[in-house]
């Protein structure tokens, strides 16, 4: 399952991890962010162990998706020893996904 992370949390939790992590930024209200939980919560299973995927409410969570420049969600940003490598906007397909993972963090 697709960790939660915070303003508060975000270094610890993916700057400072030691596998690649997949941000999920969405909102509770976003049609195309609700669209893809399913895709995301499948690629958290498949990718345990490999890549540390989680989600950030950008409603409750305003200082790390504007750090990052988030104007649209949802956004999925995959972070690589604490830089960002790939980015993505809008509900993409699970293909897509699989295949930003496997390029750019294994």
């Amino acid at each position: 399952m697709a960790g939660q992370v915070t303003d508060s949390n975000f270094e610890a939790e993916v700057l400072n991890c030691e596998q690649p992590v997949l941000v999920d930024f969405w909102a509770p209200w976003c049609g195309p962010c609700r669209a893809i939980a399913p895709i995301i919560e499948e690629l958290a299973q498949e990718y345990a162990g490999q890549v540390k995927i989680v989600k950030m409410n950008v409603d409750e969570n305003p200082s790390t998706p504007s750090k990052y420049g988030i104007r649209a969600i949802p956004t999925l940003i995959l972070f690589k020893s604490g830089q960002v490598v790939e980015q993505i906007t809008g509900a993409v397909s699970k293909s897509s996904l699989k295949q930003m993972i496997s390029e750019k963090a294994l």
